[in-house]
């Protein structure tokens, strides 16, 4: 992988849509803004379109896509990026109307992923959800690529070279990745089946990105592993004993954040930490109270919770970061206002 302090930071356009007239997609590109900075790109400008109809060859009408590459111009972005996944014609065909590397917001969270994965098991997930990405869309990879060059985002991680390869052999490099993770999810299986054995209770703490999570595993278990104000700045899973007192022990686990619009494939992709929360006997639900739209990342993580077939496990609503806002809220029953940070309410 290259040396991500050499690469010069490509500048970045975001491009918003929204399909109904009475909301704004100027919240979503918030959150594709900060998505951009974590994968390190400079956002040098935005605009967005409320369409009624999807115009099947370029997403957006021709009329305002020629209004965007004016003010891709002025800003001097180098690369643009939808806050919509676009097959790899539309990406083509936005490409060539802008004369810049265009890409979707999947294309944008699997390079984040590609960049922060670092277990055997993480990269190997990756590579999968890239090569899964690509195949669909690798006549317009390819044809973008030799225009903008094969550096830069969306084109990084594990998956890089496989994109010359051709279509057979992608996909049996994609059955063969598949055979890798099945054994590892074997291994991993019986790992939670000793610790069943354990007869101690499990704990997994999820939530939305960037809500906390690895500090709050921190606070309570001295764990010590990584945690920053970025989104998905972990992705493995980790594990820790605690002890509660009176001489009762727990496991608790952290996970990888949730997120609004989760590319299907990266939620298969890391079913063996979603699996994780299938396992536990409680729920740690950690939100982030200082993000204006925090209802809204809460309604989020309870639909995955319920796709995954959680959503009847019981849960303990933390909501985390009270030192950064002092916002009174109604509390529910199992719910409770904390600072992982300062140890309030630990």
């Amino acid at each position: 992988m290259k040396n991500k302090i050499d690469e010069k930071k490509e500048k970045a356009f975001l491009i918003g849509v929204t399909f109904k007239n009475n909301i704004s997609y100027e919240n979503d590109l918030k959150e594709l803004e900060r998505l951009s900075e974590t994968a390190g790109l400079e956002v040098v400008g935005q605009d967005g379109q409320y369409i009624r109809e999807i115009n099947p060859a370029t997403l957006l009408g021709t009329g305002k896509l020629e209004e965007i590459k004016s003010e891709i111009s002025t800003c001097d972005a180098n690369v643009a990026i939808v806050d919509y996944e676009i097959s790899g014609s539309q990406a083509n065909n936005i490409s060539e109307l802008l004369g810049v590397k265009v890409i979707d917001r999947m294309a944008l969270i699997l390079d984040i992923f590609a960049q922060r994965a670092t277990s055997n098991e993480g990269m190997l997930q990756v590579e999968l959800a890239q090569l899964k990405y690509s195949l669909p869309r690798l006549n317009a990879i390819q044809g973008t690529s030799g225009r903008f060059g094969s550096a830069g985002v969306g084109m990084r991680g594990p998956g890089e070279s496989k994109l010359e390869m051709d279509r057979r052999a992608i996909k049996l490099k994609i059955q063969k990745l598949e055979k890798e993770i099945e054994k590892i999810k074997g291994q991993r299986q019986l790992k939670r089946q000793k610790r069943n054995l354990s007869g101690k209770k499990k704990v997994a703490i999820v939530g939305y990105t960037n809500s906390g999570k690895s500090t709050l595993l921190n606070t309570i278990s001295k764990a010590g592993i990584y945690a920053d104000d970025k989104l998905f700045a972990t992705l493995e899973t980790t594990s820790r004993n605690v002890w509660l007192g009176d001489d009762k022990q727990i496991i608790l686990t952290d996970t990888v954040g949730f997120i609004n619009k989760l590319p299907h494939m990266l939620v298969d992709a890391f079913a063996s930490t979603l699996e994780e929360t299938l396992d536990a006997d409680l729920i740690l639900h950690i939100v982030d109270l200082s993000n204006p739209d925090y209802k809204r990342q809460v309604e989020t993580v309870n639909k995955t919770l319920m796709d995954i077939g959680a959503g009847e496990i019981p849960t303990i609503v933390a909501y985390n970061k009270s030192d950064k806002l002092h916002e009174v809220i109604t509390l529910g029953e199992n719910e409770i206002v904390i600072s992982a940070k300062t140890g309030q309410n630990i």
